[in-house]
C-alpha cells in the first residue's frame, strides 16, 4: 500500500486559524518539529510566518505563490492577517509528524515530562461529548497556551539572542526521546526504503536493465472531506488510494 507522496512526504491543506491571540494577531499554535522539515506553499490570503531559529527572530511575509520551508528545531507561528490564509503543507518523513514529532511552545511547567505535556496538548476525540464544538474550544485553549509560551520565548530571543532557545530545545528532545523507536519504523518503510529503491534503479540503469520500468503505475490521491483541528489550523489531508488510473 502506497501511503505517502513521492519521497515519503505528506501533503495536507491547512486553513490557518483566524482566532485572535493575546497579542492581537490571529493564527495557529507555535511549535517546532524535532526530525522533519516542513514547507508552506501559500494558496490563498496573506499573513506572516514568524520563526525563531539560528538567525534569531524572523517574520516572513506570506502571499499566494510564496514557498517557504524550515528545518527541525525552527519554532514557527503562522499569522493569518487576511482572515482567509490557506497553505499547502509538505512534510518530510510521512508518519513522524502525525506521531509526535512536533512540540508546542507551552510555558515551561507544561514541558517537565510527557504526562504534563500530554495534558496540555491533547484534544477530545471527534466522538466525545460536544463533538466538533468541544474540539474547537480545546484547540483554541491549546493555541492560547502555546502562544503564551511563544511570546515569552520570542522576548527572550530578542533580548538575549538564540541561546535563549536552548532550554526549550532540550525540553523538546526529552519529550520525544521515547518515540524514536517507533519512528525508525516509519523511516525504514518510507524515506529509507525510497532511497534504497532509487539506488537499485541506478544499478539497473548502469547495466542497461530496464525490466523494472515495466512495473510503472499511477496512483490517485483521494481527498476526503474530513477537516481536523491541527496546530496551525484546520487540516484537510489527502489519503492515497491504490485505484488504478484507466486510460482514455
Amino acid at each position: 500500500m502506497c501511503n505517502s507522496f513521492p519521497g515519503a512526504t505528506a501533503v495536507s491543506e491547512v486553513s490557518i486559524y483566524d482566532w485572535p491571540g493575546m497579542d492581537g494577531a490571529a493564527g495557529g499554535s507555535p511549535h517546532l518539529h524535532t526530525a522533519s522539515t516542513e514547507a508552506y506553499v501559500v494558496q490563498q490570503g496573506t499573513g506572516r510566518l514568524e520563526t525563531l531559529d539560528s538567525r534569531g527572530f524572523t517574520s516572513t511575509p506570506l502571499a499566494p505563490g510564496t514557498v517557504v520551508w524550515f528545518t527541525p528545531g525552527t519554532v514557527h507561528r503562522a499569522v493569518n492577517d487576511s482572515g482567509d490564509l490557506r497553505v499547502l503543507v509538505v512534510m518530510q518523513n510521512a508518519g513522524l509528524p502525525e506521531n509526535g514529532d512536533a512540540v508546542m511552545t507551552f510555558p515551561p511547567e507544561h514541558l517537565v515530562d510527557v504526562e504534563a505535556y500530554s495534558r496540555a496538548a491533547s484534544l477530545p476525540s471527534r466522538d466525545a461529548a460536544g463533538g466538533g464544538a468541544a474540539a474547537g474550544a480545546a484547540a483554541r485553549r491549546r493555541r492560547d497556551l502555546a502562544l503564551a509560551g511563544y511570546l515569552e520565548l520570542k522576548a527572550a530571543v530578542l533580548e538575549s539572542g538564540v541561546a535563549a532557545l536552548a532550554d526549550f530545545h532540550a525540553s523538546a528532545a526529552q519529550l520525544v526521546s521515547g518515540k524514536t523507536g517507533a519512528w525508525r519504523g516509519y523511516l525504514a518503510g518510507g524515506a529509507q526504503r525510497q532511497a534504497g529503491l532509487t539506488g537499485q534503479q541506478f544499478e539497473s540503469l548502469e547495466s542497461m536493465e530496464s525490466f523494472y520500468l515495466q512495473g510503472a503505475r499511477t496512483t490517485m490521491g483521494e481527498r476526503k472531506t474530513r477537516r481536523i483541528y491541527g496546530m496551525c489550523g484546520r487540516i484537510q489531508a489527502w489519503e492515497l488510494s491504490e485505484t488504478a488510473i484507466v486510460g482514455t
